[in-house]
């Protein structure tokens, strides 16, 4: 059967077309399991101002830490008076980590986790460590560099 040559699609095309586009949509939703985006760090690595405050050394827990999740940084205490600071942001999927404790760093949706000491990968599904974040301690304030 041949198609009119009205210069309008017909119904045909049209639902061709919209099937071709839905098959489109749904493989794009499909992809990405280890997200190669992850490869550069998952994201940007957060940069707070130079000098500011970030927490005192009393808010950190020795063999944990806490998040600072407006700014997207995690902050650690692995041994009693070393503090460290990394991206709060999963190099899995990009989602800000929930929670800190002497297990590691806990991302909330696939359950990723990463070492309060380096920010290394203790269990995946990520593949990438957490970037690191310049911070420096000053008498009791732990501040952005």
């Amino acid at each position: 059967m041949t198609e009119p040559l009205t210069g309008r699609p017909t119904r045909r095309i049209v639902f061709k077309g919209l099937g071709a586009l839905g098959v489109a949509a749904a493989l794009a939703g499909c992809g990405g399991g280890d997200d190669d985006s992850a490869k550069d760090g998952g994201g940007s690595t957060p940069e707070p101002d130079s000098g500011a405050f970030l927490a005192s050394t009393s808010e950190v827990p020795v063999d944990g830490g806490i998040i600072l999740a407006d700014q997207k940084i995690v902050l650690t205490q692995p041994t009693e008076g070393t503090f460290e600071a990394f991206s709060a942001v999963c190099t899995h999927q990009g989602a800000v980590l929930d929670a800190v404790d002497a297990q590691g760093i806990r991302c909330p949706l696939h359950g990723s986790r990463f070492s309060i000491s380096d920010g290394s990968v203790v269990d995946g599904p990520a593949t990438v460590a957490l970037p690191a974040v310049e911070i420096k301690v000053e008498g009791d304030q732990i501040l952005a560099v």
